[in-house]
């Protein structure tokens, strides 16, 4: 019998193995690296490790800490949760050999079905070696041959682009996972990515738990899950079934695994099979009203399944929320999350409020989920409590969340893998709210006020009224209002009509319609309405924080991975030309010329540490 579980991961899926611990009365272990030594699962876990000597980036990596860890706090298991070593079968064999219990499947079937490249050979089909890609192929694309997450991942439509985008494939492969080999296939536009999760124990048994659409996916990132994959004829939900127990019985699976397809024109082909428990994985135990974690602790312990899996009820939905900015590239963001509430969904997350974002990991905050009896309800609900939720921290993707699950191509479920290629600006355009700096003003005004502002900031004559400045969706607004006999007014805003205002709620009326906006402010110039974000600005901007024209600024904190080749001062440089790239949060991110010109100055260099805002380049544009 487990008694102590250590899981070999961090943040939101080693919380959650945690809770299921807790449950089920089985003691946890955290390890941590030097930058999660006050972070969310190091502190829930009734004992925390911490790994040495590695960078922060790798410290996951290193299995023979880990191991040492488990025995050191007395752990007899170790669950690996998904990323980082979930996918090692030399980690799983150390496991083994250490005489602890490991919750996941053999190390033979890791082993099988951890390279693409063989598991597409063990199901009969054989890939497309890089030397072998004609213009006939194309599109095709590139993957990791092992791990996944969108890394290591690139699309190619021009033969004379393959080679370069081979080059980087491996890199990020290689910095995400330690293994930089890449493989290609053919891509195939308008497919679903559709996804079939298998659970087997050590006695014969293998379940085939329903189907998951993935489609939803942004950089081969995926961004919205849903179960069951809506519209799919049964015949073809057999068909997946089938092949994805094949797989499992082909390498003597044992535990939770995922077997992935690609449905295109009504045929299924398979893409690979993930032997590790799964992002997405909620949305099935939701439907399927199972604990996937609890079951993979009894498979463990050698405890048969029933005979038949438990009935699917329902429609579930998952939406990723992730640290990134739209307006910029969709750079991740780091900072203080200072408030995270989503009222009415299974939250899982890695970050209590007034936790950092830091720059070593990946950009995911949470995932939100919802379990309702229609898929319609499913979807309404979701984007209801994500308009809703109080995100106070760094810029996120919850825009995108909300318009995706509100739009009409998702909802009648005809969406595909090309569907962000094809909504991405809709869905992301900014649509602030106008009354939004209006309401963060009035609750300044009333947060400033103080105790001893009975009669507000009333004069007895009249004088100019006060200014506020915000920036909110890229644009600059002012705000002018006045502390009148009345109370506050607002200039150059007819037909609006201040309810209420205090430091916290304001309630505006305007035309007839009655609004209410809850405020939270943080430090001088953070300020939340509602779901907008806003910066409070001076009053008089600083004349003197400008940048010279075509200054290429990191859009993050990182480190630069590599130069162009030839790249030098004073060497011409075309629109569009790659310059550099900088490593953050697991992934690579390229800065290319904004134009044609010259470069005058090249500050980046291999190897650099960068902090947001840092001078990399300046290219000097050509005046035609």
């Amino acid at each position: 019998m487990i008694t102590s579980v250590l899981v070999a991961n961090r943040g939101e899926i080693a919380c959650r193995v945690f809770r299921t611990c807790r449950e089920l009365g089985i003691r946890t272990v955290a390890v941590h690296s030097d930058a999660d030594g006050s972070a969310l699962h190091a502190r829930v876990a009734d004992a925390a490790v911490r790994l040495p000597g590695a960078a922060p980036a790798e410290t996951y990596l290193r299995g023979d800490l880990i191991v040492k860890a488990a025995m050191d706090a007395g752990a007899d298991a170790v669950h690996p949760g998904y990323g980082f070593l979930s996918e090692n079968a030399d980690f799983a064999r150390a496991v083994l050999d250490a005489g602890l219990v490991w919750i996941g499947p053999p190390p033979a079937a890791i082993e099988a079905m951890a390279s693409k490249t063989r598991a597409k050979q063990l199901m009969g089909i054989e890939p497309l070696g890089a030397d072998e890609v004609t213009e006939a192929d194309l599109p095709v694309l590139v993957k990791a041959a092992a791990g996944g997450g969108g890394r290591g991942m690139r699309v190619v439509r021009r033969l004379a682009d393959l080679g370069a985008e081979l080059t980087a494939a491996r890199a990020e492969a290689a910095s995400a996972f330690g293994d930089g080999e890449v493989f290609v296939e053919p891509y195939a536009e308008g497919g679903r990515h559709v996804e079939v999760q298998v659970l087997a124990d050590t006695h014969g048994t293998v379940w085939a738990l329903g189907t998951r659409d993935c489609s939803l996916q942004r950089r081969h990132q995926k961004v919205i899950e849903e179960a069951p994959a809506p519209g799919l004829p049964r015949a073809l939900v057999d068909e997946l079934h089938d092949t994805a127990v094949r797989a499992a019985r082909a390498v003597s699976y044992v535990g939770a695994g995922t077997v992935e397809f690609l449905v295109a024109d009504g045929r299924a082909h398979f893409l690979e099979m993930n032997t590790r428990l799964q992002v997405e994985h909620p949305v099935t135990e939701a439907v399927f009203g199972i604990d996937l974690v609890a079951e993979q602790i009894r498979v463990a312990e050698g405890h048969a399944l029933e005979k038949d899996p438990p009935r699917a009820r329902g429609h579930a939905v998952e939406a990723r929320l992730y640290a990134e900015d739209p307006a910029h590239g969709w750079a991740p963001q780091t900072g203080r999350l200072h408030r995270l509430a989503v009222p009415g969904v299974r939250l899982d997350t890695g970050y209590g409020d007034g936790d950092d974002i830091g720059v070593h990991y990946d950009p995911m905050i949470a995932k939100a989920v919802v379990h309702a009896p229609t898929r319609a309800e499913a979807l309404r609900g979701l984007a209801a409590a994500l308009e809703r939720a109080a995100i106070h921290g760094p810029v996120t993707n919850r825009d995108l969340l909300v318009r995706s699950l509100r739009h009409e191509e998702f909802t009648t479920g005809c969406m595909d893998t090309g569907f962000y290629d094809r909504h991405l600006p809709e869905l992301t355009e900014p649509r602030p709210d106008p009354y939004a700096p209006l309401a963060a003003a009035l609750a300044d005004a009333h947060d400033h006020a103080g105790p001893r502002s009975r009669f507000g900031g009333w004069r007895n004559v009249p004088s100019q009224p006060q200014v506020k400045r915000y920036a909110m969706a890229g644009g600059e607004h002012e705000v002018h209002y006045r502390h009148t006999r009345q109370g506050l007014t607002v200039d150059g805003a007819d037909g609006v009509r201040v309810v209420h205002a205090d430091a916290r709620l304001v309630v505006l009326e305007a035309d007839g319609v009655r609004r209410r906006y809850e405020v939270a402010r943080y430090g001088d110039d953070r300020v939340y309405v509602n779901a907008a974000e806003l910066t409070a600005l001076p009053r008089f901007p600083d004349p003197t924080a400008q940048q010279e024209p075509g200054s290429l600024l990191a859009p993050m904190p990182g480190t630069v991975v590599r130069v162009a080749d030839g790249l030098a001062e004073g060497g011409r440089v075309a629109a569009g030309q790659p310059l550099l790239w900088l490593e953050a949060m697991k992934m690579e991110h390229r800065i290319s010329a904004p134009a044609a010109g010259t470069l005058t100055v090249l500050r980046a260099v291999p190897g650099q540490q960068v902090e947001v805002g840092t001078l990399l380049a300046v290219v000097q544009k050509e005046i035609s």
